[in-house]
Parts: structure tokens; C-alpha cells; sequence
């Protein structure tokens, strides 16, 4: 017997109502309801769970720990931001505006796993055969043991999985497959959940890392109902500026692995190519002697990176100054230009102040305070701080200088760099000693930083 449904889904959250709403309850978007039809059927074993025999309760004590085992993509950057490799059996979506590279990428992927002697699946919901052959010919990635596919259909990709039996599969994209039985369109809220619901069980019972490509909406978050993220175990995002050559592949989540890290690519004409060292690559246009130019030490997982941060302050002809952040939180620039100008009597009320991180990367870490102060000080008093020094430390709202988190590691790669002086908090410098080639200044307040870099 089939019963129909008519239901609204809101197409940001995933919301569902037995009527049309203006403005979802759920998220307060505007004109985001959309009617789909549901068909209900009664079957057996729609209910079968993910694994094929049935587990009863034991004991936690019980269960046998181990690390889960990983497979290497034959990509160092896109290991560091998995955890150290592709866990088999999980589900991976990945993010990114359009045009990022999330295809290239992935292309490479299943390339270099396949050289290593997996086999790999990339299913194309978008590209035809021969425009994926002429892509992998441009990139260089061509492999026998990597089978590629143009199909949509759920049950046609089924079948296709079971002939190849593969170890790694790609789907890019999940907005382009469909269930026959769902009669919503392709990427509507209920094909998107259940597609994403089978591809989990394939994934799940027959042990194959799949990874899924989903388009993002305007806002830059994932389409579709908010539930996908929440059944997927990694959720990756790449992002980058379109006239910037630089990608950063950022977790937010990953149940295999921190979401700290963070891998750092450079497009070129042959693809996607690994940056190893990501200080030098940001510092590399840095000008010296410049007023309003500081270099910050930032912790991006386990990676310390050194990155220019400048300030640009000028008066206003506006009745309220403009106040501009790229790459940093806007709030904490704003924080930083009050404790400047109360705690430190810089008069800031009439002068636009702009910060930007240079290269396009962005930080969201509180070290970056000190460099933010010190920055927006030298261009307010045109005095350059020295070409050879970095800073990092959270300011308080009473003018000091908090520590921060691995100290060492910030001021090894400073050394590393060749810079000679390292401006930090004075407590931070406590249980350790740096290189002998660099010098380590502590400081309390940010006066006595402004003292040390613009004397």
C-alpha cells in the first residue's frame, strides 16, 4: 500500500512542516519552504541497520581499543587535515565555492591512491567521461586502476560499486544523484538525506571510504538540510580567494581526527601542488621597513605558520570612521583599537583603521592580539617596527598581555626564518629556553611591547 505525503522542507536547515511557511521557524530564512511529494511503502528490512550481523550491549571495558587503521592519499596535506589518512568505511563530504578545485583535487586523489595499487571509483554527476578524461590528461593523472563513471542514478552507482568493488569511491557530486522512488528533484532536502542515508551503508557494510562533493549556497555553507553534515564522519571545506593562487582545506569536523588542522595548496596550470613550508610562501612579498607591517606567529593545529598582518590608519572625512578586517574577527579588532585608545591614549576616534592578513589566509586565534595592537600603532604613528621581529600574545581589555599555547613551537620557526627577535608574553616564556640565535622579549602590558618594537 502507498500513502503520499505532501510535506515542506525548508532548503537551508532541513525543516519539516505539514504546511507552507513565508519565513522558516527553523533558521528564519525567507522563502525557503519547498512542497515535496513523500510516498511511504511498506517493506522488510528497510530497517536492516548498517552491519550485516546483529551486535548485542557489552560492557565498555570490554571492547577491544585500537587505533583505527588509515589509507596514505598519497597527499601530504590532505593527510595532515584527515587525521593521517582516509579511514576505510567513512564518509567524507567535502565543501568549497565553485571553481575552488574540489574536483582537481580529488582527481589527484584518486590518482595517486590508485597508484599505490587501491581501486578507485570516481563517479561524475556533472562531467561526462570525456571531459573527466580530458581533465585527468591536463592534471597527469592517469591510472589503470582508476575507473571513472557518469551516472546520477542511485541504483545505477549501486551496481557499479559492486562490479568494480573498489576501495575508494568519489561522488561529485551528491546534489546530482537521485532515487527513482523519491519523487523530489535532484538535489531537493529529501533526495540529498537519502541518498547521503544509502551512500552510509554502502560505505558502512562493505568497509569503502567514499568521499562526497557537495555545492555550497551563497552564504558558503553546505546546500541542503543541516542533517547531512550531522551523518557524515569528516566535513571538510576548501576555501581560498579567486585571485589568489592559494587553497587552505580547513575540518570542522572529523570524527577520526582533530579540526585544527588545516593543508595549504597552490593552484598552478598542472593542479594542485603542496606547500610545505607556508611561512615563506607568506612572507615572501613581505615589504621591510614599513610602517604598519608586523609578522604574527599563529598555531594552526600542530603546524606553526608566520604570516604578515598589516594596518593601514588614516584620517576620516566621514562623520564615523570606517573600521575594515580581512582575514582576523572584526569584534577583536574593534576590542584592540579600544584598549588603544584608553589604555594606551592613541586617539583613534576620527581615523579609519584597516587590518588585513596578507596572502588571504585567515586567523581566528587570540595570539594574533599583539600584532594587531602593535600594527595599528606604528601606522597611527608612522614609525616602521623592526623587519626581523615577531609578535604574538592575547591583549585584555585592561591593556596586558596573556599567554598563549605552544610558545616553543612559535619561536622555533621563527629561527627557523631567520628572524632575530621574538616579542611574546612574559609568561609564556616560563619552562623552556629558545634557540641562541634568536632573542626572546617578554612583556606584561602592551605599552611595554610598543616600548621594545617602536623605540
Amino acid at each position: 500500500m502507498v500513502k503520499v505525503k505532501h510535506k515542506f522542507f525548508c532548503s537551508e536547515c532541513g525543516y519539516e512542516s505539514p504546511k507552507w511557511y513565508g519565513k522558516c521557524p527553523g533558521c528564519g530564512a525567507w522563502n525557503s519552504m519547498v512542497e515535496e511529494v513523500e510516498k511511504t511503502v511498506k517493506t522488510q528490512g528497510m530497517n536492516s541497520g548498517i552491519f550485516h550481523a546483529k551486535e548485542k550491549p557489552q560492557s565498555i571495558i570490554n571492547i577491544e581499543s585500537g587505533k583505527e587503521p588509515r589509507i596514505q592519499t598519497g597527499i601530504g596535506e590532505l593527510n595532515r587535515v584527515l587525521g593521517g589518512g582516509v579511514v576505510p568505511g567513512s564518509l567524507v563530504l567535502v565543501g568549497g565555492d565553485p571553481g575552488i578545485g574540489k574536483s582537481t583535487l580529488l582527481l589527484q586523489t584518486s590518482h595517486e591512491m590508485a597508484r599505490s595499487g587501491l581501486r578507485v571509483l570516481y563517479i561524475s554527476g556533472e562531467e561526462s567521461v570525456r571531459q573527466t578524461k580530458l581533465r585527468a590528461e591536463r592534471l597527469g593523472t592517469l591510472s589503470p586502476e582508476l575507473f571513472v563513471l557518469c551516472e546520477s542514478s542511485m541504483d545505477g552507482i549501486e551496481e557499479a560499486i559492486d562490479e568494480v568493488k573498489p576501495d575508494f569511491v568519489v561522488i561529485d557530486s551528491i546534489q546530482t544523484v537521485y532515487l527513482p522512488e523519491v519523487t523530489s528533484a535532484p538535489g531537493s532536502v529529501s533526495q540529498v538525506r537519502e541518498c547521503t542515508a544509502r551512500f552510509m551503508r554502502i560505505a558502512k557494510g562493505q568497509g569503502i571510504a567514499t568521499v562526497l562533493v557537495g555545492h555550497v549556497t551563497k552564504e558558503g555553507a553546505i546546500a541542503g538540510p543541516r542533517m547531512l553534515e550531522h551523518m557524515v564522519d569528516c566535513v571538510l571545506y576548501f576555501e581560498g580567494e579567486r585571485h589568489h593562487s592559494y587553497r587552505l582545506l580547513r575540518a570542522v569536523k572529523n570524527r577520526f581526527g582533530s579540526t585544527n588542522e588545516i593543508g595549504i595548496f597552490e593552484m598552478n596550470e598542472s593542479g594542485l601542488a603542496e606547500v610545505a613550508n607556508p611561512s615563506e610562501l607568506f612572507l615572501s612579498e613581505r615589504p621591510l621597513g614599513v610602517a604598519g607591517s608586523t609578522v604574527v606567529a599563529s598555531m594552526e593545529g600542530t603546524r606553526p605558520m608566520l604570516v604578515e598582518l598589516q594596518a593601514l590608519i588614516a584620517a576620516t572625512h566621514f562623520p564615523s570612521p570606517r573600521r575594515m578586517a580581512t582575514g582576523v574577527d572584526y569584534q577583536r579588532m574593534n576590542l584592540i583599537l579600544a584598549v588603544l585608545e584608553k589604555r594606551m591614549g592613541l586617539f583613534l576616534q576620527n581615523q579609519d583603521a584597516y587590518v588585513n592578513l596578507a596572502g588571504g589566509v585567515k586567523l581566528d586565534e587570540p595570539a594574533v592580539d599583539l600584532a594587531i595592537a602593535v600594527s595599528v600603532a606604528s601606522s597611527f604613528r608612522d614609525l616602521p617596527t623592526k623587519p626581523y621581529d615577531v609578535f604574538f600574545g592575547e591583549v585584555g581589555l585592561t591593556g596586558e598581555v596573556r599567554a598563549v599555547s605552544r610558545a616553543e613551537q612559535r619561536v622555533k620557526e621563527a629561527a627557523k626564518l631567520g628572524f632575530k627577535r621574538v616579542i611574546l608574553p612574559e609568561k609564556s616564556m616560563k619552562g623552556w629556553k629558545g634557540p641562541q640565535e634568536i632573542q626572546l622579549i617578554g612583556v606584561n602590558t602592551v605599552a611595554d611591547a610598543l616600548a621594545v618594537a617602536l623605540d
